[in-house]
């Protein structure tokens, strides 16, 4: 599962062979989740901060988020997502 990006704690990865519809899987401490490239929640959770900052930078990078959904569907490399700052 290659890493997407990282920052303050969260990691943002996507799997080669997921189904759709497009998203990422989140993990922060404890917490795991699996979120839209809306920002909805479609399994798990998180922390409201954590959930608002996931948001904001999918927000920042949905472009790159289905370019790299294309990538893992045609089983190529993945590439990196600059943090939030």
């Amino acid at each position: 599962m290659p890493v997407l990006s990282m920052f303050y704690g969260v990691i943002i990865s996507m799997f080669y062979k997921d189904h759709n519809p497009p998203h990422i899987h989140i993990q922060y401490a404890e917490y795991k989740a699996i979120v839209d490239f809306n920002g909805d929640i479609l399994e798990g959770e998180l922390p409201v901060k954590q959930r608002k900052l996931i948001e904001a930078w999918i927000i920042l990078h949905q472009d790159e988020l289905y370019a790299n959904w294309q990538l893992a569907k045609d089983k190529q490399g993945l590439f990196k997502i600059d943090p939030l700052k």
